[in-house]
């Protein structure tokens, strides 16, 4: 049995906040979206809502568990992903253009955790051997390839692109050479930039997003997304009063929720999404820095790492930073397989900050006081 203090408060209150809130905001996003699909507005709120509760046990089922536990199953869990990618290659149901779900569920969401965990493992592992390129680089690197390919050919450009960043930042972070790993980009650049480049919906997604010389579905969707936050202004048309989740902003409820925000809740509620994602990268790294082994460390910062680029990505697509990605806001968004995955990594999470010294409980102060029986001196316990 692990030694329990207190887990990290400030930042389970951050990600219940965030779940908590995208009850409402996604009944709100989906509500024309389910009238027209299912007939009545309360249909997505229900599976949502029911999403979120299984997400509330996957937060319980992380902090129960010994994280340390993790490490001797990660293997395990990376032949699992690994299986999963490519039983959905084969028999996947397709969405949104791509094979992506397979029984239900999105691999690529439990993949990308999956490989953080056996990274983190692999890091203690090798140890000093991660400098050495054939006998540690060369290793880890190979995981991230695998995934990174499989979930490519779904195609699933975004998100493969963003489980390949996610791996090369864990190499760094477990100290590999930074020449290493400036000779790979040197090497996968022209590979991607050609894999961008050979399908005509992501050239018009690159087209889009640096030149504006498109008008397909992606241009579409970041000037429905602009005008709702134009239309929210600082302080929102207020809950349930959106209009652009009537038809004109697709994925609503989903990849654009973000814009939802910003038109009801206006910029103020936008920022106030930001402050709580921003919070829970603080304390992820916080307990990264206090947790007792390297094992605990690497997996924190590669679960706070996790969240906070799928945020920013998120975030940024629906303002224009970033090309359109159809990537999830993690714990708000619609969607089963990110809340079941993310919740549980926040649980991990959570259960390594209760190993650190960071929130010990207190603990009964033992105190002799001298007491004399015939004569004799003996020591009484309060």
């Amino acid at each position: 049995m692990f030694r329990r203090n207190r887990v990290d408060l400030t930042l389970l209150i951050s990600v219940l906040t965030l779940m908590f809130m995208s009850i409402a905001i996604v009944y709100s996003a989906s509500a024309a979206w389910a009238v027209k699909s299912y007939g009545g507005s309360e249909d997505m709120l229900i599976k949502h809502a029911g999403k979120v509760a299984v997400g509330l046990v996957m937060i319980m089922l992380g902090m129960t568990i010994d994280y340390k536990r993790l490490k001797h199953l990660s293997t395990l869990g990376m032949i699992a992903a690994i299986i999963l990618l490519c039983t959905t290659l084969i028999a996947g149901v397709v969405s949104k253009g791509a094979v992506r779900s397979f029984l239900g569920i999105q691999p690529s969401e439990f993949a990308k955790f999956a490989l953080i965990f056996h990274l983190s493992a692999l890091a203690v592992t090798y140890k000093e051997n991660i400098r050495v390129f054939k006998d540690g680089f060369i290793k880890m690197l190979g995981w991230i390839l695998a995934v990174t390919t499989l979930v490519m050919l779904q195609p699933n450009f975004s998100m493969g692109a963003l489980i390949f960043g996610l791996g090369i930042l864990m190499l760094f972070l477990t100290r590999a050479k930074v020449t290493h790993l400036c000779s790979m980009f040197l090497l996968i650049i022209p590979a991607i930039g050609f894999y961008m480049w050979s399908a005509e919906y992501r050239k018009r997604r690159i087209l889009d997003f640096f030149f504006g010389v498109s008008t397909g579905e992606s241009s579409y969707q970041l000037t429905q997304s602009k005008i709702a936050f134009g239309v929210g202004g600082i302080f929102g048309v207020g809950p349930g009063d959106s209009h652009q989740r009537d038809f004109f902003l697709p994925e609503s409820y989903g990849d654009f929720v973000y814009a939802i925000i910003g038109e009801e809740y206006g910029m103020i509620g936008t920022i106030a999404v930001l402050v709580l994602f921003i919070i829970i990268m603080y304390r992820g790294m916080k307990i990264a820095q206090a947790a007792e082994d390297m094992f605990g460390r690497y997996l924190a910062l590669g679960i706070t790492s996790v969240v906070t680029l799928f945020a920013i990505v998120n975030a940024g697509v629906s303002v224009g930073m970033f090309p359109t990605t159809g990537l999830p806001m993690p714990f708000v968004s619609y969607g089963g397989s990110s809340m079941i995955f993310t919740t549980f990594a926040a649980g991990v999470l959570l259960n390594i900050s209760s190993q650190t010294n960071l929130f010990p409980r207190e603990r009964e102060t033992v105190v002799v006081v001298p007491e004399q029986t015939n004569g004799t001196a003996v020591g009484k316990v309060y």
